[in-house]
């Protein structure tokens, strides 16, 4: 489809040639989106709620990984300034 937009751009040349087309490139993009919006189904509450649990548990879990990480990182920075301060 968008070759064949591309072809009939070249062979009608320049910009007269895409001014020409973008009716037809319009419609065909607006059909394009009616035929994807057609294959969208909206989850159910229940697999709404599923995800959101897992989002929030896995939020809570690398919030407590980047804590520990952070404490340790902190605990030897403190330790070479100590050490090279003295």
């Amino acid at each position: 489809m968008a070759k064949t937009a591309a072809i009939q751009v070249a062979n009608e040349g320049g910009i007269v040639g895409q001014v020409k087309s973008w009716p037809q490139r319009i419609k065909s993009f607006y059909q394009d989106v009616r035929t994807e919006m057609k294959k969208v189904t909206t989850p159910s509450r229940k697999e709404v709620q599923s995800t959101t649990v897992v989002v929030i548990i896995a939020v809570f879990l690398f919030a407590l990984y980047f804590f520990v990480i952070d404490k340790i990182i902190q605990t030897g920075v403190n330790a070479l300034i100590n050490y090279f301060v003295k």
